[in-house]
């Protein structure tokens, strides 16, 4: 028997479905960290004692908690009559919208593990999931961005991907046929909240995506943490921005909206224009949202007023929360800005909340919070004095099982003694306040979004001119971040911005990967062991900017 990490269960045979560590789980269960019950429990009980209630909108599409139920029934019958056995992976690709999240129940019901593909994925990302899951299933809509998605069932075949299934669904989760409700199959089969229900990706310091282990218990333990922090109840009105597929935007709008009974928003694509329109219309109390996004929102209400005096709580993440910002939107709301500290793998190790001054909510990523470890250690893995910067690191009811048949992977994740390390650094004050000091992961931290700049690298490098690149973040007043590249080209080519992502959509990158400035040099400068020397190039990046200095 053996474990794929530290918190995982040994697989036995005949084992269809991983999950957490079953002395584990139940210790939690036991202390009421953790619960028995699925979200799934959660939308029916809501679909009897409220059923015509809103659950989501989406533009013109309503979804009650009565339709969400039974909604995902039939497409937990769908999936089963597709001849999908318990615990079958489904590459879910679709735009922000009730759809998603009805699919994402429909598999927790017939026992399935979702793939969460999100919906600016290129083919290139797509495959790799796909492939590195296991995925049999593909679920999308009819086209996407102008593409029939029968096209990209096809490719993903040619690819050699055993796509057994491609079923389509509508934006409300309704699919072409009538799975009935197998109420008694669904029992049978459907997933408990410690097995894997989701595989989500994040960028890897090491080229393609790695794909995160996701249970349901962790989003359990963060719900109840946000509830706290923010005061929330059944009677807000969330408002999410972020994908769902990610973590934040799993916890956003797929979890706790619906742990408390209260409806959520959603934007299939952002637009800080529409955005304003809708929060002025729709009169949402809870915003959830990157820092890049609400800076957008500052930018545009900057042109033409509205009224967003019912927002009282705005949750951010992902990137250092500018200060002034997040200042000047606190005063022209009138909400609170709260901010958790983690990521996709540690979940919040730290959070602000209204009882914190505003020093501390928008200096700081507040707290840690309890009952979760959280140690800071050295480079060489010990804990550091206090007072000291040390890389975060933590156990507790919140991580995720680790990365999916990844033994590298986890290996950089987990210290030897079973902790999972964050690639940051912090300090925690005497207060115990927690305050970033930089980053020991090679990203680009963009509008929220982790970008890994070796996988870019490595992107750039399949152009015919370049002979080396090096990529960088390069600062930026409302992304935060965006994604420099620098190359040195082979003798006697010549290379430009457009020619370059020319050539990477034609590979189906991801867009997020684009490099958004290009400077060609003679050649990059190395350190003295012969690696690229990038703090050289970041420091030029900044030179540039600040000179105004074309490349």
């Amino acid at each position: 028997m053996t474990r794929m990490t530290p918190l995982t269960e040994p697989r036995l045979t005949g084992d269809t479905v991983l999950r957490v560590d079953r002395t584990l789980a139940e210790a939690y269960t036991r202390s009421g960290d953790w619960r028995r019950e699925t979200l799934a429990d959660t939308i029916r009980q809501l679909a009897a004692v409220r059923p015509d209630h809103l659950a989501f909108r989406e533009g013109v599409h309503d979804l009650s908690w009565a339709q969400y139920d039974e909604y995902s029934d039939r497409l937990a019958g769908d999936l089963i009559a597709a001849g999908l056995a318990r615990g079958s992976r489904v590459a879910v690709m679709l735009p922000d919208g009730p759809g998603v999240h009805v699919m994402f129940t429909a598999c927790e019901k017939a026992g399935l593990t979702v793939v969460g593909i999100g919906a600016r994925a290129g083919d290139r990302e797509i495959e790799h999931l796909m492939r590195k899951c296991e995925a049999t299933a593909l679920v999308t809509e009819a086209t996407h961005a102008g593409r029939p998605m029968t096209e990209l069932a096809r490719l993903m075949r040619a690819r050699g991907l055993a796509i057994g299934t491609h079923l389509i669904i509508d934006r409300l989760g309704r699919g072409p046929g009538d799975g009935g409700r197998p109420l008694e199959e669904i029992a049978r089969r459907r997933l408990d909240p410690n097995e894997l229900w989701l595989l989500n990706s994040t960028s890897g310091t090491t080229g393609l995506p790695k794909c995160v282990m996701q249970f349901q218990n962790r989003w359990w333990y963060f719900h109840r943490m946000a509830v706290e922090a923010g005061r929330l109840d059944g009677q807000d009105k969330f408002l999410g921005l972020v994908p769902a597929p990610f973590g934040f935007g799993l916890w956003t709008a797929h979890f706790t909206p619906a742990l408390l009974g209260a409806a959520t928003l959603l934007v299939s694509r952002f637009d800080a224009d529409e955005t304003l329109d809708l929060i002025e219309r729709e009169r949402p109390t809870v915003i959830c949202c990157v820092s890049t996004q609400f800076i957008m929102l500052l930018n545009a209400q900057a042109q033409r007023r509205r009224d967003l005096r019912s927002l009282r709580v705005m949750f951010t993440g992902g990137e250092a929360v500018p200060y002034q910002r997040a200042t000047e939107f606190e005063e022209q709301t009138g909400a609170r800005v709260l901010q958790f500290y983690g990521s996709n793998e540690t979940g919040a190790l730290s959070r602000t909340t209204l009882t914190d001054t505003r020093e501390q909510r928008l200096t700081t990523c507040g707290r840690t919070i309890a009952p979760l470890q959280v140690r800071l250690l050295d480079e060489n893995g010990q804990d550091v004095t206090p007072g000291r910067p040390g890389q975060p690191a933590c156990k507790g009811p919140v991580t995720c099982m680790g990365y999916y048949d990844d033994v590298q992977a986890n290996g950089q994740l987990f210290s030897a003694d079973g902790w999972m390390k964050t690639g940051d650094i912090a300090t925690v004050d005497a207060d115990g306040y927690l305050r970033l000091a930089g980053r020991t992961a090679d990203f680009i931290i963009r509008g929220g979004k982790n970008i890994s700049a070796v996988e870019v690298e490595e992107l750039v490098a399949l152009h015919p001119a370049v002979a080396l690149s090096a990529v960088v973040a390069m600062p930026d007043p409302v992304f935060g971040e965006r994604v420099c590249c620098y190359v040195a080209l082979r003798p006697g080519a010549s290379l430009a911005l457009e020619q370059l992502l020319e050539d990477m959509r034609a590979r189906g990158v991801s867009k997020e990967n684009f490099p958004e400035r290009l400077i060609v040099l003679d050649a990059l400068p190395m350190s003295p062991i012969g690696k690229i020397a990038k703090t050289e190039l970041r420091a030029d990046i900044v030179r540039r900017l600040a000179h105004a200095v074309t490349p």
